[in-house]
């Protein structure tokens, strides 16, 4: 039901953040910091900011266009409750293994994109229901009002709800936990804001085009100017990742994803949103091709994805230690800061083993593509 009628140019937007989703999981593996003072590094970790906001938004346009063909409310509310908490277990399950490549679940759990991203549809089933132009005042409301429902919900929630809901952290059990990397809000707001951009392909595409300008612009100008005054009046956002003394630009880029500030959702849905016409007009090119393909099954991507990166840094660390280094069966993606002596990688080492990555996804990714597009298989829907 998903391969019928598929818009070129959202699969297009969702193979960039597909790609860019890589640069940053290589990184994790190459022992590379998450930001710093160091200007390539720091670019390095702000160009996959787009990747969540990405996921999440471009999730919420496509269950629009899934409830437009679908014309089945209940239907699609078991869809997405089924799909949710399959991307909840595969989270607390097959990704948490690939990331590791071990089976430390007593000292190690972590509630990464693809956990908020099952919850939010989980949610979504039940908001479904609601008008369009609701969803969509709902999200936006949820993203620029995420501090008050915050400050409301945190003196009203138990502390493990709260993590999850609102606060990130790390909820403690036993002899180990669940660190909460992904709160549900704001990117609830984020799937419902996107679930309402999908009614700007039931327009005609000069309409289309013309509110894509004003939404993106108008979301990347309250970044400019606000995210302006914040970087010149304390010096920046995120902690540790460009603060203090550093460039304006490098200050004003730095804001906060975890939990995901209405400034780090404007700095990276702005920009899209307002990209989006652009896109539209791509001629076909074998690099947009590529870039379609991956965005066709970002599922199936995104759990291959993880144990090729991984594997792929065995070989280099045996290419360049001569044995696989232990440190690479830690508890990646927090990964530890004890990063062994020597062990970092180049930024150049990095773009490189990325760039293998991607080549080699492709054709698994290709051959997925085409089995979706000709086969009815249930289960594909889910995947």
């Amino acid at each position: 039901m998903e391969d019928t009628n598929r818009i070129d140019s959202l699969d297009l937007m969702k193979g960039v953040v597909m790609v860019l989703m890589a640069i940053d999981h290589v990184r994790v593996y190459a022992g590379v910091p998450a930001g710093g003072p160091d200007p390539a590094v720091f670019f390095t970790r702000w160009i996959t900011h787009f990747v969540a906001p990405g996921f999440a938004f471009f999730a919420g346009t496509g269950i629009y266009l899934m409830a437009k063909r679908m014309n089945d409310l209940k239907a699609l509310r078991r869809f997405l409750v089924t799909r949710g908490l399959i991307l909840v277990a595969l989270e607390m399950t097959v990704i948490r293994v690939l990331w590791t490549f071990n089976f430390d679940y007593k000292h190690y759990m972590l509630a990464g994109v693809i956990w908020m991203l099952g919850w939010c549809m989980v949610i979504m089933g039940g908001l479904v229901g609601l008008s369009t132009r609701t969803l969509g005042i709902l999200g936006v409301v949820v993203i620029f009002g995420q501090d008050l429902v915050r400050l409301v919900a945190s003196k009203v929630l138990p502390g493990p709800l709260a993590a999850i809901l609102i606060e990130g952290g790390w909820i403690g059990f036993g002899e180990g936990g669940l660190g909460v990397l992904y709160v549900i809000v704001p990117w609830i707001g984020v799937m419902a804001a996107g679930y309402a951009f999908g009614a700007l392909y039931t327009m005609d595409p000069d309409t289309r085009r013309h509110r894509c300008f004003q939404y993106g612009l108008a979301a990347t100008a309250f970044f400019l100017i606000v995210g302006s005054f914040a970087a010149m009046s304390s010096g920046g956002g995120e902690s540790g990742e460009g603060a203090g003394g550093a460039p304006f630009l490098m200050r004003l880029l730095n804001q906060q994803k975890y939990p995901a500030s209405a400034l780090f959702l404007t700095m990276t849905l702005g920009p899209m949103v307002t990209l989006m016409p652009f896109v539209e007009r791509l001629q076909p090119r074998p690099m947009w091709n590529w870039l379609v393909t991956f965005g066709r099954v970002p599922m199936f991507y995104y759990l291959l994805h993880i144990p090729t990166i991984h594997v792929a840094a065995m070989i280099v660390s045996v290419a360049r230690e001569g044995n696989v280094n232990p440190w690479l069966f830690g508890n990646h993606p927090y990964a530890p800061p004890d990063v062994p002596a020597g062990y970092q990688w180049s930024l150049g080492l990095l773009y490189f083993v990325w760039a293998l990555c991607v080549i080699a996804l492709y054709f698994p990714s290709k051959w997925f593509a085409r089995l979706r597009a000709t086969k009815r298989y249930p289960w594909l829907s889910y995947i």
